[in-house]
């Protein structure tokens, strides 16, 4: 399909080459044309105008929630439709009062619910955005990774296996790239690119089509092979798939279609049951039950039960008068389905989740599925990354080892750039020379054997390497088998004056071997351009299941070819045959065999360099000719060779080239050397696994890296105990594997592990699946990270599958949250922050449920308090009880929402996240706060009308006006709705901690007689909810129409000691229950053992619960 020019958006411009065909141009000119140097990129000033110029890189789409949806969602739910209800037959029976109020209330839910989920998902959209695929761009000679709506025309795009391309490019550079572009052209097998091709010149004017377009790369392709590097020539819209999006018109369709029979026609049963489900699936959207994250599905289903409850209490009141058509009746059978309903919940939910995701992004992460909030508080394992997670990522070379040479040491590099600034030693001996039981403590982690006696500092490096042969080999593989570039940058205004700042692009391992060869001035740049020209031939990428990469290389004369060779040190050796050594006059080299005794010296000094914490990579080399091609290697891998008429069917001019078999290319080659790299531990990794450790999460390194240098790392950071020597072989053995014995052991044998592995080095795709697995199987919920198109299966299969921002487009697509910064620390603060939120959450739900338990309680009891009519009269009227629920205990529960992570948040064992947040002690303890407060509240309205008044309760007109029959009455109601009040707005302050006394938040604060004003001032939102619901009591009370006509209540003033006493009754009796559960679950913690934190707070290990 070909890309019309449709009209832009508004304040967009339609991209500058839509009027040409840059398939049809060669990419240096496409690049003059758009005004950009494809090594160091657009200027940040260039891409602000072009982006202002141009747009987002982005396609419109209709599937973004409108807030004609977010308001309409309001209405549609169980808890709304209750108070809509309650509404209709207050109007119904000319109850226009409480009708108004009624209305009013919905109209606040209403508007305030709409006004927060609007915002709330206008954060998602821009979460999501943050989220979306990213691109790898190089902007003002630096390599980037920004979101790919950011992309403009010109911007250059690096791309490699698993990324999906973010805009249109036309591609400069490419090595063995294949791209799927079954989206845009249903071809199911992948594109091979060619950058070099060209279109005749009198066949530029024709259209090609996207599929024949080889030397293009299209926004949202995959790539399945290779790398490639492009200038975006178009961006959003204006992409061929914005062409496709712009070109759709129909909408998803929510309607169930009927299914054929068997004969394939549609039955009338099929109708009416794809009908009846489509009904279904409606109805359970308008209630939310099949809709957002299963916390929030489980408290809709929570909504209707609650109404279906509802409608029971109206039927009791009803029944309990005789079901009498009478109005009174009628309004009080309406107040009390109101009183179960905490009308709020939803929008206190919403707010709450928002909050949640919109702290962590302060915290580096991103959530990209609202279900990871609650499952974030559940995790028991974290199975991490080494590279650039626990670690730096800022690779340096501080060691190599070369047989036919010795030891060369780099120290004193700050700037992992720069090669100018070093200091080089050579040692002309052994790595493992060094570890013997003499030289013992000159090792430190990450440093080379200190300087022995045979050493000598290299003071010129470029001449040191003229007259090393043995270092000139592995130079020319170091620098040729790499694809990171390293350079000095140029300024911007003056293209040939350089700033003296160095720069680079790539993978930081293969920039830190780049910077090693620039170091002897044997860089790449220096071996192919010039007269010594070396020309790439192949490339043989690399893959996790090899672990080595090769290319084949042409010599400067063009009269040799030779095959360079990096990677893991045993996949080296396994390819190797002979060893590069000095010749008998030690001027030279020649080759020896590599018999086991050479296999051993170089595991030994690759060991030696892995206890010392570096990451080991071998070196090797060999001649090339067809001639080594066998049979045998043609039949195990497949052979792509073009088709002679692919000129004319594509209009493409290229050349005939075959890639020799990889099988072929790595073996028998010559073992070089060895390059250790040093990747620091991140400052903070190790307190973060304390922390981990402390909040009974167990933390294990998957790592593709030598399992010397993972030992090494993992004990610095505190992944392996210190007691590791005190522990059992057997344990001990458990506890550090290489993927290849873990991969080799059945479920039953992994199962019968003592402890599952803590460090588990060589590792593979398929490693970590499994690892997944045997946590499940024994009942642990698990966090995975990755970043690679190989960590899909694994992020899926994790409980919470965490991504690298820097990682692969696939890998983010396939994880619960992203971390932008790649730091292990912001997994525990995504943890912390989940355990937070799920905390808030349940503080929230538990206050205002037992607020509806309150009520409910005080006014199914009320229906016993009759007049002389035998009519119930109200405890607490209709709009007592709105107001309560709206206004007293909807903003404390808001505030709820806010409340700061508890001192001991990361202190306490995972939650279970199959009980969720409906925990047997939660449901206990709603009843009995409940049940408690209405108990309080009708002694109180009992002693106003029976112990210090009449006990008379009218006849027939107390519930509606106040008459001279009715002050009693309507005092009696006043206080109890001020207990009621006053009740849940202390209830929301002790909801800060469930078992804690409110007094005693901090046990070993300092100042403990003041420390609870401190803990009710952190949280400003609470605070001032619970005192805005205090102050406004009193105009409620005292304004005489708003009290009499409105609320149905009169002043009170000695009846405000009832209150006081009422109130302090209350407080005292949820710090004797709260006294009361500590005792509890201090006297079962002695029975099963269980040692807590003196600093333990609420969510205490609980065995019929955890797991752990």
């Amino acid at each position: 399909m070909s890309r019309t020019n449709t009209e832009s958006d508004a304040g967009t411009m339609i991209s500058p080459m839509a009027d040409l065909c840059p398939y049809a141009l060669p990419a240096a000119e496409v690049a003059d044309r758009l005004q950009v140097d494809s090594q160091q990129g657009l200027s940040d000033q260039l891409v602000l105008e072009r982006q202002r110029l141009y747009g987002a890189n982005q396609i419109r789409s209709d599937e973004a929630s409108s807030w004609a949806s977010i308001l309409f969602g309001q209405i549609a739910n169980a808890m709304v439709l209750i108070l809509v209800m309650g509404m209709i037959v207050s109007f119904a029976i000319k109850s226009w009062i409480e009708g108004g109020v009624i209305a009013a209330v919905v109209g606040i839910n209403i508007v305030v619910g709409f006004i927060q989920e609007y915002s709330a998902e206008k954060t998602m959209a821009s979460l999501r955005s943050l989220a979306s695929p990213s691109a790898r761009v190089i902007r003002h000679s630096q390599t980037r990774v920004v979101p790919s709506s950011e992309l403009v025309p010109g911007d250059i795009v690096l791309l490699v296996t698993g990324d999906i391309v973010p805009a249109d490019l036309r591609l400069v550079e490419a090595m063995n790239f294949e791209a799927d572009e079954s989206m845009l052209t249903g071809e199911s097998l992948p594109v091979l690119k060619d950058p070099e091709a060209s279109f005749s010149s009198d066949k530029e004017m024709v259209e090609v089509g996207v599929g024949d377009r080889i030397n293009m790369a299209y926004s949202s392709s995959i790539i399945t092979r290779g790398r490639a590097k492009g200038v975006v020539v178009a961006t959003g819209m204006q992409t061929e798939i914005g062409a496709i999006a712009a070109s759709l018109m129909a909408s998803r369709s929510k309607v169930r279609k009927p299914t054929p029979n068997k004969k394939g026609r549609v039955t009338s049963r099929a109708r009416a049951k794809a009908g009846a489900l489509t009904a279904t699936d409606s109805v359970g959207r308008f209630l939310g039950v099949n809709k957002g994250s299963p916390l929030q599905r489980k408290l809709s289903r929570l909504a209707i039960l609650l109404f279906a409850i509802a409608v029971v209490c109206a039927i009791i009141c009803m029944a309990a008068n005789n079901f009498r058509s009478n109005r009174d009746i009628v309004l009080y059978a309406v107040a009390t389905g109101l009183s179960i309903i905490p009308a709020s919940l939803v929008v206190v939910l919403t707010i709450t989740m928002a909050m949640g995701v919109k702290s962590m992004v302060a915290q580096h992460v991103i959530v990209r599925r609202l279900d990871s909030l609650e499952a974030l508080g559940a995790v028991t394992d974290v199975c991490s990354d080494k590279t650039g997670t626990l670690t730096q990522g800022r690779m340096v070379t501080r060691m190599s080892w070369i047989p036919a040479e010795g030891t060369y040491r780099v120290a004193d590099t700050d700037d992992a750039f720069n090669p100018t600034v070093s200091n080089m030693t050579f040692h002309a001996i052994e790595v493992v020379a060094a570890d013997s039981p003499e030289k013992e403590g000159q090792f430190q982690l990450g440093e080379a054997p200190a300087a022995t006696p045979i050493s000598e500092e290299i003071i010129d490096p470029h001449a040191w390497a003229r007259k090393s042969l043995g270092l000139r080999h592995l130079l020319d593989c170091a620098a040729l088998c790499n694809l990171a570039s390293v350079f000095e940058e140029k300024s911007q205004d003056l293209a040939d004056k350089l700033t003296g700042k160095w720069a680079a692009t790539g993978d930081p391992t293969e920039i830190a071997i780049q910077v090693f060869a620039h170091r002897f001035g044997w860089g790449k740049p220096t071996l192919t351009t010039g007269p010594n020209q070396w020309r790439e031939i192949f490339e043989y990428p690399f893959d996790s299941s090899v672990k080595r990469m090769s290319v084949i290389m042409e010599s400067p004369e063009g009269k040799e070819r030779k095959v360079f060779m990096k990677g893991a040190v045993e996949k080296v050796l396994a390819a190797c045959d002979t060893v590069l050594v000095k010749d008998a006059s030690q001027e030279g080299t020649t080759t020896v065999k590599l018999d086991e005794a050479w296999a051993d010296k170089i595991l030994a000094n690759m060991k030696a360099m892995a206890s010392t914490g570096l990451r080991c990579l071998a070196l090797s080399t060999k001649h090339w000719d067809d001639e080594q091609v066998r049979p045998e290697d043609l039949e195990d891998e497949e052979v792509a060779e073009s088709d002679p008429d692919d000129d004319e069917k594509s209009d493409v001019e290229s050349t005939n080239v075959v890639q020799p078999p990889r099988k072929a290319v790595e073996r028998g080659l010559t073992f070089l050397g060895l390059i250790g790299i040093y990747d620091p531990p991140r400052p903070e990794s190790a307190l973060s696994v304390a922390q981990f450790k402390k909040a009974s999460i167990r933390v294990h390194m998957l790592t593709g890296d030598h399992p010397g240098t993972a030992t090494a790392i993992a004990k610095e950071v505190g992944i392996i105990p210190d007691n590791i020597g005190m522990l059992s072989k057997s344990t001990v053995d458990s506890m550090i594997m290489i993927a290849a014995q873990f991969d080799r052991m059945s479920e039953g044998d992994i199962d019968a592990l003592p402890e599952l592995p803590l460090v588990i080095a060589r590792c593979a795709p398929q490693t970590k699946v499994r690892m997944i697995e045997a946590l499940h199987r024994r009942k642990l919920f698990a966090a995975m990270t990755g970043d690679g198109v190989n960590d899909s299966p694994s992020l899926k299969k994790a409980d919470v599958g965490i991504a690298m921002g820097s990682g692969s487009d696939v890998a983010k697509s396939a994880s619960d949250i992203v971390l932008t910064d790649d730091n292990f620390a912001s997994i525990l603060s995504a943890v912390a922050s989940g355990r937070t939120t799920f905390d808030n959450i349940k503080r929230f739900v538990l206050h205002l449920l037992a607020q509806n338990v309150a009520q409910a309680v005080l006014l199914l009891v009320g229906l016993a308090f009759k007049d002389s009519t035998g009519l119930s009269i109200f405890p607490i009227s209709p709009v007592e009880i709105l107001w309560i629920i709206m206004i007293t205990s909807g903003f404390p529960a808001m505030g709820l929402g806010f409340e700061p992570s508890a001192p001991d948040i990361m202190s306490r064992p995972p939650h279970n996240v199959q009980v969720g947040i409906f925990t047997l002690e939660m449901l206990i303890d709603t009843v009995v706060y409940g049940t408690f407060m209405a108990a309080l509240c009708l002694s109180a309205f009992t002693l106003v009308l029976f112990g210090f008044g009449d006990g008379h309760l009218g006849e027939g007109t107390c519930n509606e006006s106040l008459g001279e029959a009715c002050g009693t009455v309507f005092r009696a109601r006043c206080t109890t709705f001020v207990c009621l009040t006053w009740f849940s707005l202390l209830l929301a302050w002790q909801m800060i901690s469930f078992r804690r006394s409110f007094f005693r938040m901090h046990p070993k604060s300092k100042t403990p007689y003041t420390q609870w004003m401190r803990d009710v001032w952190r949280n400003k939102v609470l605070f001032w909810a619970v005192i805005f619901g205090f102050i406004t009591v009193f105009p409620i009370i005292y304004i005489p129409v708003i009290s009499s006509v409105v609320f149905k209540h009169a002043p009170i003033s000695w009846e405000w000691s009832i209150v006081f006493v009422a109130s302090i009754l209350f407080m005292c009796f949820v710090e004797g229950w709260k006294y009361g559960k500590r005792l509890f679950y201090r006297r079962r913690d002695r029975q099963t053992g269980f040692v807590r934190s003196e600093t333990l707070d609420d969510q205490r290990y609980d065995p019929t619960q955890q797991d752990c």
